[in-house]
C-alpha cells in the first residue's frame, strides 16, 4: 500500500493509520495536566523544511497519510498563521476519517488553533471559508473577529500575557487532551524552548535543497540549553525516513 510504513527493525509494515493508533494520542491526561503536544515535521536530509516555500515537494504519500491521521486522532492543531497562508490551509481531512471521529462521539474536524498578537489572519485560505470548521485564535489584540464561513472563537488576552503555557492550560480546562503542532519553525522553537513537546515525529525526505529555506526550528540563536532528543521509533517507506524522537528531559 501507498501508505505503509515499515519498520526497520524488523521490517514488519503498518499503515498510518495503525502507528497513529499505537501513540494514544487521546488518551487519559491526569488531573491539571496540560494536553500532549505533538509535532509533525518533515525536512530534506541537509535539513531543509521546504521547497519554493511549502513543504509538500518534500512528500510521500506515506507522509501524506500520516499527517491527515494525526490530525483525526487529536483534539485540536496548532498552526502559525505564517504556516497556514503558505501550505493553503483546507480540507484537512477526508471523508472516512471525519466519519470514523464521529463514530467515537467527536467532533467530525480538530478544532484548529492559532496565534495572532494583533489579529492578523491568512482568511483568504480555503479553511476559512469552510462552514462548520471550528478555529480558535488567541490574540492581544482589541479588533474585531473577521466574517467569514468557519466558526471562528477569539480568545483576548492582555498585551504582553500571550504565552504558549497559558494556551495550552486554557486548552486543557477546554477537554483538550492531544494537541498536533503542525509549525511554523518559529512556533515549534518556542514549544522547545518552553518544554512543552511531549514527542517529534519527524520524516526525512531523500532530497538535499540547499538556499535558504527554513529548518524546523526557526532563529538565529542556539537554544538556551541544547534539546536532547531519544529516539523511540524509526520506519521507513520507499526512500523516505520516519523518527519519532521524545526529549529527554531530567
Amino acid at each position: 500500500m501507498a501508505d505503509s510504513l515499515h519498520r526497520l527493525d524488523d521490517g514488519e509494515a503498518r499503515t498510518a493509520r495503525d502507528l497513529v493508533a499505537g501513540l494514544g494520542l487521546r488518551d487519559e491526561r491526569p488531573a491539571g495536566a496540560r494536553p500532549r503536544v505533538v509535532a509533525d515535521m518533515i525536512a530534506s536530509a541537509d535539513g531543509r523544511a521546504s521547497v519554493q516555500g511549502r513543504s509538500v515537494a518534500l512528500g510521500h504519500p506515506a507522509d501524506r497519510a500520516l499527517l491527515r491521521e494525526l490530525r483525526t486522532g487529536v483534539d485540536a492543531i496548532l498552526v502559525g498563521t505564517g504556516t497556514m497562508k503558505a501550505e493553503r490551509y483546507a480540507n484537512l481531512l477526508d471523508a472516512d476519517q471525519r466519519a470514523g471521529r464521529a463514530a467515537a462521539g467527536l467532533p467530525e474536524h480538530p478544532t484548529v488553533v492559532t496565534v495572532s498578537r494583533a489579529l492578523e489572519l491568512p482568511v483568504e485560505v480555503g479553511l476559512f471559508s469552510e462552514p462548520g470548521r471550528s478555529i480558535l485564535v488567541y490574540t492581544e489584540s482589541c479588533a474585531a473577529a473577521p466574517e467569514v464561513g468557519a466558526d471562528v472563537e477569539v480568545v483576548r488576552l492582555a498585551p504582553g500575557t500571550l504565552a504558549l503555557p497559558a494556551l495550552l492550560a486554557d486548552l486543557g480546562a477546554r477537554g483538550v487532551r492531544g494537541v498536533l503542532c503542525e509549525g511554523g519553525p518559529t512556533l515549534l522553537r518556542e514549544l522547545v524552548v518552553q518544554g512543552l513537546l511531549d514527542d517529534l515525529l519527524l520524516t526525512v525526505a531523500p532530497w538535499l535543497i540547499a538556499g535558504d529555506a527554513p529548518t524546523i526550528l526557526e532563529g538565529a540563536a542556539e537554544l538556551p540549553e541544547a534539546g536532547r532528543l531519544g529516539l523511540r521509533d524509526v520506519h521507513r517507506a520507499g526512500d523516505h525516513l520516519f523518527l519519532h524522537y521524545v526529549p529527554q528531559r531530567d
